[in-house]
């Protein structure tokens, strides 16, 4: 093997972790038995509001799922998927806003949720006061660490940055609406669909692999960096001297082609087969206030082209962090709802949480909480459609996660949250199943979210009550533990402490400031503590 070797032809036939191992013939043996790694990655999609949760969850909060039990629920176009589906029960998100400072800051409600709710760590400038309008702890407050996407990409992912996509929506995120963020104080805006699309055109060929160079320069990543804890093994290992000064030629081989592996499904034939194209992301530049439900072909809206770069993304492995944030306050008038997402999950038609309800409040909700499962669902099925050999498909070397802001949208609480996942994440994950994590219950409580503003019942909405919420007695495992779970299935290391650190070598076990939402009264006056260490066993395949 010379220096003459034609750089792309050999890099093309990469595909091993231990890639240096078949040309060292004293470990042929070893190699041979040696599998090629699958690829992970996290997705997640976030919406604001909330959900109706009576018509959210299946009937069944622990046990195997069916296509049946999704059938009656508003996940109902996930049931083709039911096989693959985990939905976590029983997790509480951080710092929630109460009247009576009962379970978080006396910051803004939406502000307190989003703040900290991918940071699990508190606001600053901090509010004790929860009918304050400071206009500096109300609405502009800031969580004082990271979010998790950026925890994971800061040792995962090429420059250090998870992909985030604000699904159409041009404005800047406020301190109201941002969930990431890159450090202490600091919102991470992310990039936007055209931008994020033009780092995939020039990655593949049409039906063919990856162009090598295209590939490097849009990862930033050599291959020397991507196999160096495996080299760096082999060096170690007892060889025969030849095969010892065979290693050492091919290891300045690689520092000379300084490029990376591609992936066999980075090819212009699965973006189109995804929507990917140039004229279905251009059609997002269109304006009006319908853009994210109106029809891009036959069967795309404008926010599934954002899906489709998500996943085209992932399959290229341009970058193992996907993030797709929803807009907070939108008018989905494509789907017959005329009054803003927000205003409309109060039940009241505007600001308020108390007040009159709207007419058919709780059947326009259902019509957004519909939208946005068939949007996952989309998601899921594009990455199902990617095959990865084996019988395996991208999906199941993913975790696509659906987050949402609240429980109920206008109790605004944050225990039983509804989070759904699909993918197992390369086997980490156990899938085809409920999971309740709080106590393993069957039949734990969908929440009251129709206690008000339905035909019979009271046609007055009391949101500070927090009536049509969950009992704050249920489902209160933290979400910390769930986000360890995450990081752990992808690979992020952890320091002696148990804590999320570059350059560590055990598993994470604690993320966050504090995982008792009680604790966030005060804004971190509290001792920092995390009493549930670890993730959650039940999840775990």
């Amino acid at each position: 093997m010379t220096k003459h070797v034609n750089r792309r032809i050999f890099l093309r036939g990469l595909g091993g972790a231990i890639v240096a191992a078949p040309f060292l013939g004293s470990l042929a043996d070893r190699s041979a038995k040696a599998a090629a790694p699958r690829p992970k990655r996290l997705i997640l999609m976030f919406t604001h509001n909330g959900c109706i949760t009576t018509r959210f969850f299946p009937a069944k909060s622990h046990g195997a799922l069916s296509a049946a039990d999704l059938q009656s629920t508003t996940l109902a176009p996930l049931a083709p998927f039911a096989s693959k589906l985990l939905i976590p029960r029983g997790i509480r998100a951080m710092n929630e806003w109460t009247a009576k400072m009962e379970r978080g800051q006396g910051n803004d409600p939406h502000l307190n949720a989003v703040g900290t709710f991918l940071t699990c760590q508190p606001l600053t400038p901090n509010s004790n006061d929860p009918f304050s309008f400071n206009t500096a702890t109300k609405f502009n407050a800031k969580p004082i660490g990271p979010s998790l996407d950026h925890v994971i990409a800061q040792q995962l992912s090429p420059n250090g940055q998870p992909l985030l996509m604000r699904v159409m929506n041009d404005q800047k995120e406020s301190q109201q609406t941002a969930v990431s963020y890159s450090a202490s104080e600091t919102v991470f805006q992310g990039t936007d669909r055209a931008s994020a699309f033009a780092k995939l055109t020039g990655l593949f060929q049409p039906g063919g692999m990856l162009s090598p160079d295209s590939y490097q320069a849009a990862r930033g990543k050599s291959i020397i960096d991507l196999v160096k804890h495996d080299l760096e093994s082999l060096e170690r290992v007892d060889m025969s001297r030849a095969d010892k000064q065979k290693l050492e030629a091919w290891k300045q081989l690689l520092h000379e082609t300084t490029n990376v592996i591609a992936s066999a499904q980075c090819t212009s034939d699965v973006a189109t087969r995804l929507g990917a194209t140039p004229e279905n992301v251009a059609s997002t530049n269109k304006n009006g206030s319908d853009s994210v439900t109106a029809k891009v072909s036959d069967s795309l809206d404008r926010a599934d082209v954002y899906s489709s770069i998500a996943v085209l993304s992932a399959v290229c492995n341009v970058n193992p962090v996907i993030f797709l944030k929803y807009p907070q306050d939108y008018v989905f008038a494509g789907i017959g709802v005329n009054i803003d997402s927000e205003s409309l999950a109060n039940r009241t038609g505007n600001a308020s949480s108390d007040g009159p309800c709207v007419d058919d409040a709780i059947a326009l909700l259902l019509k957004i909480d519909t939208y946005y499962a068939q949007k996952f669902a989309k998601l899921v099925g594009m990455l199902n459609d990617v095959s990865e050999g084996d019988g395996l498909t991208a999906l199941d070397n993913t975790a696509a996660v659906w987050l949402q802001e609240f429980s109920d949208g206008a109790a605004m609480n944050l225990n039983n949250l509804p989070i759904i996942q699909a993918g197992s994440c390369a086997g980490h994950f156990k899938t085809g199943w409920a999971v309740n994590v709080e106590d393993g219950s069957a039949t734990l409580s969908n929440g009251n979210s129709e206690s008000a503003c339905t035909p019979n019942t009271t046609n007055t909405i009391s949101g500070i009550s927090q009536s049509t919420g969950t009992d704050a007695k249920l489902a209160n495992a933290p979400i910390n533990k769930y986000y360890c779970n995450l990081m752990n299935a992808m690979g992020v290391k952890a320091g002696k402490d148990g804590f999320p650190a570059q350059g560590g070598s055990e598993e994470v076990r604690c993320f966050g400031m504090y995982d008792r939402t009680e604790d966030f009264i005060g804004g971190g006056t509290n001792p920092a503590k995390i009493n549930s260490p670890g993730g959650f066993d039940a999840l775990e395949a």
